[in-house]
């Protein structure tokens, strides 16, 4: 087994492009050897999510209906940062957004990728410290409630079931583990 890719891409083809994503279809020859179309998501934002933690250990969450999925979900601040701009510029400008809070300190918590079969995104979460509250600006796409709760709390939310985002999940409970919950 080695790192060099055994993919073969013989064409490629945007199949679908918009601000957000780009569609490729590529022709290609699979590791086996046989013959195969790979279609492949590329984001043109980074994915990122950030836990503002208190120093009671409090952290908020920010709830939405996802068009996507048609369901409400409960998820640490999040959105996205083009490719082109600092992540953490990005980070600072969501969670001021969803939340009205900024922090002086933050601490990159983890790195993955989204769903690695098919797209190349990203994401990245940032712990945010030594908060300050204010009032969020929600854009226009947004119709967001806002909760404040124990982090321990948003831990066992991830436990039940409750929070389903994978990019909070990672982070809760990489959060989790490095404060020993």
């Amino acid at each position: 087994m080695s790192d060099k890719n055994p993919w073969i891409t013989h064409s490629s083809k945007t199949i679908y492009d918009n601000p957000w994503i780009t569609l490729t279809e590529h022709d290609v020859t699979n590791p086996g050897g046989g013959k195969s179309l790979y279609g492949k998501v590329h984001y043109k934002n980074w994915a990122l999510g950030i836990i503002p933690l208190d120093k009671e250990q409090n952290t908020w969450l920010v709830g939405q209906h996802r068009y996507t999925l048609d369901e409400y979900s409960w998820e640490i601040p999040m959105g996205g940062g083009p490719l082109n701009i600092p992540i953490l510029e990005s980070a600072k400008r969501e969670l001021k957004e969803e939340t009205g809070l900024t922090a002086e300190k933050w601490t990159e918590i983890c790195k993955i990728h989204t769903s690695n079969s098919v797209t190349d995104e990203t994401g990245i979460a940032f712990l945010a410290e030594n908060l300050t509250e204010g009032e969020p600006e929600f854009e226009e796409t947004e119709d967001l409630q806002i909760k404040k709760l124990p982090f321990s709390e948003a831990v066992a939310m991830c436990d039940r079931g409750e929070i389903t985002d994978s990019l909070s999940i990672a982070a809760i409970y990489r959060l989790a583990r490095m404060l020993s919950l």
